[in-house]
Formats: structure tokens, sequence, C-alpha cells
């Protein structure tokens, strides 16, 4: 193994939070059974899924800001009733998940 290659078990953690994030339909499934046979504990795993997670809900939450803001634009009015919709933007990359990890 190079000085480059990762471990097996990182490859797995990365793709089971790639898979999470970006709702793929298997969501990483597959990944829990190598993660556990090279040994990485449950609370890891769980952190990985919890920031994945959220890296995915606040993308949607930016993602659904920015459609709101294009839609208001074409049909002013409904700006009223997508204002009463709350979506949490923060000045930094990313808000902690909700246990207070970060996903920066």
């Amino acid at each position: 193994m190079s000085s480059t290659d990762l471990h097996p078990s990182i490859v797995a953690l990365v793709s089971l939070a790639a898979n999470i994030a970006s709702n793929h339909p298997g969501q990483g499934l597959c990944q829990i059974d190598r993660l556990k046979g090279y040994g990485v504990s449950r609370e890891q795993i769980d952190t990985v899924i919890e920031i994945a997670r959220h890296i995915r809900d606040e993308t949607a939450q930016k993602l659904d800001a920015k459609f709101d803001e294009a839609y208001a634009a074409h049909y002013p009015r409904a700006a009223d009733r997508l204002a009463a919709i709350a979506v949490s933007e923060s000045g930094a990359c990313c808000t902690p998940t909700p246990s207070g990890k970060s996903c920066c």
C-alpha cells in the first residue's frame, strides 16, 4: 500500500457518507457490513451518518430558499406565503449537527 492509498475503512466511510448525502437509493447500506468487518465502531458510523444527513438536509434547505426566491421574483405575491416557511441561513460554511458535531 503506497502512502497515497486510503485504508479500505476510510473509503467505506466516505462512500457511506456520500451515498447518504446524495440521497442515493441504496443509502450506502452495503458499506455497513464492511465497516463492521473492519472494526469501525458503531459510534463512528453513527457520527458519519449524522454528518451526512445534516449536509443533505442543509443542502435541501438552501436549494429550497433559492427556489423560493426565484419563484417569488416571478410571482411577487407568493413571497408572503413563502416567507412563512422557515429556512435557516448561516454565515458559516455549515451549521453544526444536532449533537454539535461540525461537518466542515
